[in-house]
């Protein structure tokens, strides 16, 4: 299963994502920001790419859809409501992603 993790800048919710599900058995994981000073930006590509894409705000589904219409309307895009409020691996991080994801991994 192929997920991309999507936030503002891509420094620190969606790496630490990627990082947590980067080498689970069965899945593929990337990130990428919606802003253009993103370390790496989300393109259609890596919408494609994706079998679920991970939200953290609401806001950046909504960049998401407007920015890539064709390739998010069939795309299952999961809002995580994960506010910008912690640090690349910060523990409380760690656990509301996962406590978060995991509902959409289970037979993996």
């Amino acid at each position: 299963m192929n997920l991309l993790f999507v936030c503002s800048r891509n420094l620190w919710r969606s790496p630490t994502a990627e990082a947590i599900y980067k080498n689970r058995q069965g899945i593929t994981a990337k990130s990428a920001g919606t802003e253009p000073s993103a370390k790496t930006k989300v393109n259609a590509k890596l919408i494609e790419w994706a079998d679920v894409v991970f939200a953290m705000e609401k806001k950046h589904k909504q960049r998401l859809v407007q920015k890539f219409p064709l390739e998010t309307s069939h795309k299952k895009i999961v809002v995580l409501e994960i506010p910008d409020d912690y640090r690349y691996m910060d523990e409380e991080l760690i656990e509301s992603i996962t406590t978060s994801v995991s509902p959409y991994l289970k037979g993996l």
